[in-house]
C-alpha cells in the first residue's frame, strides 16, 4: 500500500481541484516554506545550466565523464548551443565500477579526446559526477597526472552532481567559483575591475557601469571575453565584484588566492539598500559616493515608471518567480506597496537576502500566495489561461499560462536603480504585447541560444 508521506496538507483548491501545493505566506516558515522530497521540472528551460555557465570560458573545452543517462541533457544542452566542438564525453560503464579503474578511466579517456582536438585548447573543465564520490575517486591524483601530461593545458575541476545541493556549496555555486579558477596570477592594476559570476552581462545602463566607467576603472566580465587571453586579463583586476548572491564563494576564492578585494553588492529593489550598497563600493573604491540630487533624480525616474505602468496594469494579477531575479519577494514588495495586485510568488526556498521582505510580506501582506516550482503536485498546475495576467518570469508564465510575460531570468544584468525603472518598463511591454510562451521557455539558457557564449 503507498502511503502519503507529505504531512502538511499543502493543497492549494483555488488554484486546481488536483493536490496543488500552495501556502499564504502569512502561514510560511522562512526559509523553506514547502517540505523537500520528489521534484518536479517544468517546462521552462531558460535558466542556464553547467554547460552553458563552463563555455563562457572563451576556447576552453568540456568534458563530462559519467554515466550515459546522465550524459543526455548536457549533450544536448552543447548541441543546441551549436558547441558540440566544444563538448566532449567519457561514459562511465557498469564494469568500471566493479574492476577498480574510475581514475584510469578519467585520465585515460581525457587524454584520448584531447589527443584527438583538432585544435589544442589552453583549458579543459572536466566534470565528474555523483559515482566518483561514491566510490572514493581520488580526484586529487587524476588531476595532478593530467597537469603532468599536458602542462600547457590548464584543467579545474567541475561537478554534476546532484547529492551537493543539499550540503555545502551548491553546484551553482561551485561552477560559478570554478569560472576563475584558471586565472594566472599577474600584476595588479589599481584601477582594474573585474565583476564575477554573472551568466549575462552587467547592463551598460546601471549605476554600476556608469559609476565605474565614469571613474576611469577598467571593467571586465567573463561575458565580455572572446579569447582566452582576454579571460586571463581578469586576473590583472584589483577589485572583484559580485551581485549575484551565489557568485559570492568564487569572489572569496579570487581575492584569497590572487590578492584583488571582493566587494559584494546586493542586487535589490529597496531604495534604501540600493543606496547603502552603493555607498558601500564607492567607500571600497576610494571614489566619490553619488551626490544626493543624483540619487532624488534616480528615485523620482523609478517612481515615475511605477506610476505609468500601474496606470496601464489597473488591477491585473501579477506573478512573479525566482528565476526572475534572486529577489522575488523584495519585488512583491514593491510593487504591493505601489498599489499592484501581485496575487502569487513561484520559489521553492526564501533565500537571506529575501528574508526582510518575506517578514515584511508576511506581517502586511499575509494572504500573498505562494507555489512551489519543484514540488511533484506541480505537474497538475498549470491554469487553464483564461484569464489576462502578466507574469514576470518563465515559470510563472508557465504556470499561469500566460502569453503576458516579461522573458528575464537572473536578472537580466541590471543593478541598482535600473532593475526598477527597467522591470516596471518590461513590465508596460508585456502588458500591451503578447509573446508565445510555449515556444520561448522550453529554449534553454536564455540568452545563450544559438551560439551566443563567450568563444563560440
Amino acid at each position: 500500500m503507498l502511503k502519503r508521506i507529505n504531512e502538511r496538507d499543502d493543497r492549494n483548491t483555488e488554484i486546481n481541484k488536483k493536490e496543488i501545493p500552495h501556502i499564504r505566506i502569512g502561514d510560511a516558515e522562512f526559509p523553506a516554506p514547502f517540505k523537500s522530497g520528489l521534484e518536479y521540472a517544468s517546462p521552462a528551460r531558460g535558466t542556464w545550466n553547467i554547460v552553458h555557465t563552463g563555455m563562457l570560458i572563451p576556447e576552453a573545452h568540456e568534458i563530462f565523464v559519467c554515466a550515459s543517462c546522465c550524459l543526455r541533457g548536457v549533450v544536448l544542452t552543447a548541441a543546441e548551443m551549436g558547441a558540440m566542438d566544444r563538448f566532449s564525453t567519457v561514459e562511465i560503464r557498469e564494469h568500471n565500477l566493479l574492476d577498480g579503474d574510475m581514475e584510469d578511466l578519467v585520465i585515460e579517456g581525457v587524454s584520448d579526446i584531447i589527443n584527438k582536438l583538432p585544435k589544442r585548447p589552453p583549458a579543459v573543465l572536466v566534470y565528474t559526477s555523483c559515482v566518483h564520490h561514491f566510490t572514493g575517486v581520488d580526484l586529487d591524483m587524476i588531476y595532478e597526472r593530467l597537469r603532468e601530461r599536458f602542462p600547457d593545458i590548464d584543467f579545474t575541476d567541475c561537478y554534476m552532481n546532484p547529492i551537493m545541493r543539499k550540503s555545502g556549496l551548491t553546484p551553482d555555486q561551485l561552477m560559478r567559483s570554478r569560472l576563475y579558477t584558471m586565472l594566472h596570477e599577474r600584476e595588479i592594476n589599481p584601477r582594474a575591475v573585474s565583476i564575477i559570476g554573472n551568466d549575462l552581462p552587467t547592463d551598460e545602463e546601471s549605476e554600476l557601469m556608469q559609476m565605474l566607467l565614469a571613474n576611469d576603472f577598467t571593467v571586465r566580465e567573463i561575458t565580455s571575453c572572446r579569447t582566452y587571453e582576454e579571460y586571463q586579463e581578469m586576473a590583472e583586476s584589483a577589485y572583484y565584484i559580485s551581485y549575484y548572491p551565489d557568485a559570492a564563494p568564487g569572489g572569496d576564492m579570487l581575492a584569497e588566492r590572487l590578492g584583488g578585494k571582493h566587494i559584494k553588492l546586493k542586487f535589490s529593489f529597496d531604495y534604501e539598500e540600493i543606496d547603502e550598497s552603493f555607498a558601500e563600493l564607492a567607500g571600497a573604491l576610494g571614489i566619490n559616493p553619488r551626490k544626493p540630487d543624483e540619487i532624488s533624480d534616480a528615485r523620482r525616474l523609478c517612481e515615475d515608471e511605477l506610476a505609468e505602468t500601474k496606470e496601464l496594469a489597473g488591477d491585473m494579477p501579477i506573478a512573479i518567480d525566482y528565476t526572475y531575479c534572486t529577489r522575488p519577494l523584495g519585488l512583491a514588495k514593491l510593487l504591493l506597496t505601489h498599489g499592484f495586485n501581485v496575487r502569487r510568488v513561484y520559489l521553492d526556498a526564501v533565500s537571506a537576502g529575501d528574508k526582510e521582505a518575506f517578514d515584511f510580506l508576511k506581517r502586511k501582506y499575509p494572504d500573498l500566495d505562494l507555489a512551489p516550482t519543484v514540488h511533484a503536485g506541480m505537474r497538475f498546475a498549470q491554469a487553464p489561461g483564461h484569464e489576462k495576467l502578466l507574469a514576470l518570469g518563465q515559470k510563472a508564465a508557465y504556470f499561469e499560462n500566460t502569453n503576458h510575460f516579461v522573458n528575464v531570468v537572473e536578472g537580466g544584468g541590471m543593478m541598482g536603480y535600473e532593475a526598477v525603472y527597467k522591470t516596471a518598463r518590461l513590465m508596460r511591454e508585456a502588458i500591451n504585447n503578447e509573446k508565445n510562451m510555449k515556444e520561448l521557455v522550453g529554449i534553454k539558457g536564455l540568452g545563450c541560444e544559438s551560439g551566443c557564449c563567450s568563444g563560440i
